[in-house]
């Protein structure tokens, strides 16, 4: 259908619409009008993906100056995989609807692990792995050493994209990662540098996060993106988390002697080289007086690990006369290091903020803050000189220096932690060095959307993203049906109050209030059940007390059990084998982790998930110094107490979980919360609206039998048939029906101001 939102000709590729659709669109399009950020929630599974692409599309194609580019972060390959397959639709809608060929371009980058067809480099397992051994064929040095030497081995598919393919443009069309493999394959060229070399004249472009948060990737990749892009980062909620791990170094004591081996090597190649060819040596030493402009023209291949956020004026500069040769580069490290590992040689934590570290290395080994500054670019350009093949072997050696760049930089926003031994042996010396970043608007730049299914409560967000959103919306879901069912379980039938706390963690009645809780359910409610605990351990110990009690022999005769483990491969197997339960109608319960691989990423569709069970409040381990450290930021930086920002952390995982089991409105699932701490105001009302709206008074403190019963009603009421025509005209729409007066009225109530 063909709406009009403001004056804006928008094509949507369905022939329904729903109304919150409608209403996000208009959110959307302010913001954009606005050229700020927007912060959006929108409940799970009500199409919030092709309304974002449908708007930005039409507003791309009514407004070409303003936005030229639309950048679509994603987390996963899967989500990946899904957008692009959404922009199809769209696209194909356009062309018939027009008649005119299409002529945007639209692909998604992912790693090299998944773009490769080299028959040899694409078998191997870990990314890692493959991005070296591709350095170690498309280097412009070891290309350069095959002239005189025809023999060494070489990408065919990069020499040919290189030869050919930088003339011919991609042509238009929408590429996802395997169109991008098998035009690579029909062309014989390499999908990875033909998808980096098409992002910057692409209308559309699908990555991860990291592509544009993790500096060191970004410099990379995101960097000659334009300014008038549109950034929206989807199923942002963890956002301020990505930015910050993007963003931290961790360095032990095996990287100091990984490091230390690198040197020696650069040291021995270094000597070698001033023996049979002085003169690269010199030329590098010309290049470095005249600044690191010059030196940053080096071709795309070699500019492998990028800079940690410098500012371009350093750029502009030369490098410090005393790392410029390279002899005295090394004896700087050299010296670093040796400061490094004193550091670590300590017997209780220290905590300091980067400008005390810069004073302390300056007295007792008299670094200065500016070589410090240079450290990461001057070993990049080292290394181009020494030609060096396996990058993968330096990854120690650049870490350190990538970590002496930003040390150096930012004076504000990193704690510097040295902790003696490890949280979980605190007997086994295990000296490490955090440098951790507190502060995620660091990483953040360009106009940006976030939005997501879980997004409350919205005002915390601008806060620690420290950004003024000029719209900030939160929809609820009109429904046909009530089709979401939340319950906050308080109470065993022994009157015992129920609770993950510390105090009564160990508590035998509590266990067994869980179990109960669970052996009732499984008895009651179809197919698939998922629950989630608030951690590896808490899981083990009340599956091992149900075991020794006989509530699991009794929950197996309703149910199969499987359970999530920290092993991805175990877990994925898990996955398999409870989806198969489910379908074949055995039923089943998954045993999950609140943070874990399947709270995140995976969406229990339909029968797969009729009932969620959140097992206590996921508040994050509290004792780690890092979030202490982090805690203070806040309080000093955004006056957030630390208790708030804990309540938000906990309640927007528990609302990830829970909301699994909603994905779309023909879905229905009970969301079953077995904690009394979320029936307090403060709780509750940090969860989602949509799923706030839904809770009674009088499903606010229940025992598991009144749960049992209400659940038990809820799920008759589901059994009924639910047919299309029952949607119709309340919650999905005809273009004759969204256009009356009253639809149009209600539709500005859905969109929650805040």
């Amino acid at each position: 259908m063909k709406l009009n939102i403001e004056g804006l000709l928008v094509y949507f590729p369905y022939d329904y619409i729903y109304p919150e659709q409608y209403s996000y669109m208009l959110e959307l399009k302010r913001t954009l009008d606005a050229k700020g950020h927007g912060l959006l929630e929108m409940p799970s599974g009500t199409g919030k993906t092709i309304s974002l692409l449908s708007l930005i599309v039409a507003y791309q194609r009514a407004y070409p100056l303003d936005v030229t580019k639309l950048i679509y972060c994603s987390r996963t390959v899967p989500e990946i995989e899904k957008v692009v397959e959404e922009l199809r639709k769209l696209m194909e809608f356009y062309s018939k609807e027009t008649g005119e060929v299409n002529n945007f371009l639209a692909l998604a980058l992912s790693s090299r692990k998944n773009l490769c067809i080299h028959p040899e480099v694409s078998t191997l397992r870990f990314g890692k792995e493959v991005d070296s051994k591709c350095h170690s064929l498309t280097a412009s040095y070891v290309r350069a050493q095959r002239h005189s030497n025809p023999n060494l081995p070489v990408c065919r598919f990069y020499e040919e994209f290189d030869a050919v393919g930088r003339q011919v443009p991609l042509p238009a069309g929408i590429y996802n990662l395997d169109d991008l493999k098998n035009y690579g394959r029909k062309k014989g060229w390499c999908p990875y540098y033909l998808a980096r070399y098409s992002i910057l004249h692409a209308n559309i472009v699908v990555y991860s996060y990291h592509y544009l948060l993790d500096p060191k990737i970004a410099d990379l990749v995101s960097k000659e993106l334009a300014k008038k892009s549109v950034v929206v980062f989807d199923e942002a909620h963890n956002i301020d988390n990505v930015c910050i791990d993007s963003m931290s170094v961790n360095i032990t004591r095996r990287t100091l002697d990984r490091c230390q081996n690198n040197v020696e090597t650069l040291q021995n190649t270094i000597h070698k080289i001033k023996e049979t060819d002085a003169a690269k040596l010199k030329a590098e030493y010309r290049r470095l007086v005249e600044g690191l402009k010059e030196a940053n023209v080096a071709r795309e291949t070699d500019i492998y690990l990028a800079n940690p956020v410098l500012p371009d004026e350093i750029l502009q500069e030369s490098v410090p006369g005393t790392i410029r040769t390279a002899e005295h580069f090394v004896g700087f490290l050299r010296r670093f290091l040796e400061y490094l590992k004193a550091r670590l040689r300590v017997q209780h934590v220290v905590q300091e903020s980067s400008p005390q570290f810069l004073k302390d290395i300056y007295d007792k080994v008299c670094i200065d803050r500016k070589p410090l500054r240079f450290c990461a670019e001057r070993l990049q350009s080292l290394l181009r000189t020494l030609e060096i093949a396996d990058i993968a072997d330096f990854s120690a050696v650049t870490l350190i220096s990538n970590f002496a760049t930003l040390v150096s930089t930012y004076s504000q926003g990193f704690t510097i932690i040295i902790e003696p031994f490890e949280d979980r042996t605190p007997t086994i010396a295990n000296p490490v060095l955090h440098f951790s970043c507190m502060d995620p608007s660091i990483a953040i730049k360009p106009s940006v959307v976030i939005t997501s299914g879980t997004l409350s409560p919205l005002e915390i967000y601008p806060k620690i993203l420290d950004f003024r959103p000029v719209t900030m919306a939160s929809f609820t879901m009109t429904l046909a049906r009530t089709c979401l069912c939340p319950l906050i379980v308080g109470r065993g039938n022994d009157q015992v109050a129920l609770s993950s706390k510390f105090e009564t963690r160990e508590d035998f009645a509590v266990i067994r209030n869980y179990g109960n809780l669970l052996l009732e359910m499984s008895a009651i409610v179809p197919d698939g059940i998922v629950a989630f605990f608030t951690s590896y351990v808490y899981m083990e110990n009340i599956v091992a007390s149900w075991y020794e009690q006989g509530i699991l022999e009794n929950i197996q005769r309703n149910k199969l059990i499987f359970i999530e483990t920290p092993d991805a491969a175990e877990t994925s197997m898990a996955l398999e084998k409870y989806q198969e339960a489910c379908e074949n109608g055995r039923g089943a319960i998954l045993l999950s982790v609140a943070r874990g691989k399947v709270s995140e990423g995976i969406d229990f569709v339909h029968h797969f998930g009729r009932a969620v069970i959140m097992f206590g409040v996921p508040y994050v381990y509290t004792q780690s110094r890092i979030l202490k450290a982090r805690l203070e930021y806040l309080r000093d930086q955004f006056q957030i107490r630390e208790n708030d920002f804990l309540t938000f952390d906990a309640m927007r995982h528990a609302a990830q979980c829970v909301g699994r089991a909603i994905r779309g409105k023909t879905d229905y699932g009970l969301m079953i919360f077995a904690d009394k701490r979320y029936a307090r105001a403060d709780k509750r009302g940090k969860l989602p609206r949509w799923i706030q709206e839904h809770i009674s008074d009088g499903s606010l403190n229940l025992t598991v039998d009144e749960a049992v019963q209400l659940s038990k009603y809820f799920l008759r009421q589901m059994a009924q048939p639910f047919r299309h025509e029952d949607q119709l005209g309340l919650s999905l729409l005809t273009l004759e029906q969204l256009e009356s007066e009253e639809m149009l009225q209600k539709i500005t109530q859905i969109a929650h101001q805040t």
